[in-house]
């Protein structure tokens, strides 16, 4: 398995990167981390995206911002032939501390809450996408310019909500992140089934109480919220993008009862399935 810390590759010279991914193996790159602060743009994709110790799906014009060494990646789901890609820009941590300094206070704030992820409004992308896309071409003065304008706009909205849990710390551990790397993996080829603590335990060659106090402390939650989150997350997008009943959605989402569905879903969506969809469709007219 690939080593989870990811070089970006910055120059020493250089204080930020700017990067058009439109290879699927790289827009793939597993549960990995780095010390430079990150934007990522996906324009027209979707998947799964993990942060921290979030999981949900993404779709088109997906904007986040990472803070430094937060673990983090966006999968395309087995069933999703659209293209894959993004914008990504990287910030090293000079520049983020000279953006740090008093007459930056909104973007010094914007900076210390990418600690936990921040996913923006589709209107924020959307406002903000022409200037991703002239950051690819522009000479290197006027990246700067564009690069605050962007800062400048995201540190000014309000249309945001922070991805993981306050105090999530991750232990920066090449072994332990192959072992989630590796979890992440089983789950999306098997989450259709009952999977038992004890079979992704002998996966990762763990026994079942180890596991489940590693995965607990590295992602601060249990393995089976863990597990329902990401089925919830799959029965939404097949309550979005289909018109199938919940009962067929529940078991091809991994659930073995409607009411279990149902509970879940309450708890994780806080609201059932049927109003979800409704909201939805509600949403797009």
């Amino acid at each position: 398995m690939r080593p989870a810390y990811k070089s970006v590759s910055l120059l020493d010279s250089t204080s930020f990167k700017v990067v058009r991914q439109d290879n699927k193996q790289e827009f793939n790159f597993p549960w990995h981390y780095h010390p430079e602060f990150e934007l990522t743009f996906i324009p027209n994709s979707l998947g799964i995206r993990y942060v921290g110790n979030n999981i949900e799906n993404f779709g088109e014009n997906d904007l986040v911002l990472l803070g430094s060494n937060l673990p983090h990646c966006w999968i395309n789901t087995a069933d999703e032939l659209g293209p894959s890609g993004a914008i990504v820009i990287y910030l090293n941590n000079d520049l983020v501390k000279w953006l740090s300094a008093e007459q930056f206070d909104a973007i010094s704030l914007l900076f210390e809450k990418s600690n936990q992820g921040i996913k923006f409004s589709r209107s924020v992308a959307l406002q903000v996408e022409s200037r991703l896309y002239d950051l690819l071409h522009a000479d290197p003065f006027a990246k700067y310019i564009i690069l605050l304008q962007i800062l400048n706009d995201l540190s000014s909205t309000s249309e945001f909500r922070l991805l993981s849990q306050m105090g999530f710390v991750y232990e920066l551990n090449q072994t332990n992140n192959e072992r989630i790397n590796s979890v992440y993996q089983y789950v999306r080829q098997n989450y259709q089934r009952k999977i038992s603590l004890a079979e992704v335990a002998g996966h990762v060659n763990m026994s079942g109480e180890y596991f489940s106090r590693f995965f607990s402390k590295s992602l601060k939650k249990s393995f089976f919220t863990f597990l329902n989150e990401y089925r919830i997350n799959r029965a939404s997008k097949l309550l979005i993008q289909t018109d199938r009943q919940v009962s067929e959605i529940c078991y091809n989402s991994g659930f073995e009862s409607i009411p279990f569905l149902y509970r879940q879903f309450k708890k994780i969506m806080n609201c059932p399935p049927q109003t979800y969809r409704v909201r939805y469709q509600n949403a797009i007219k």
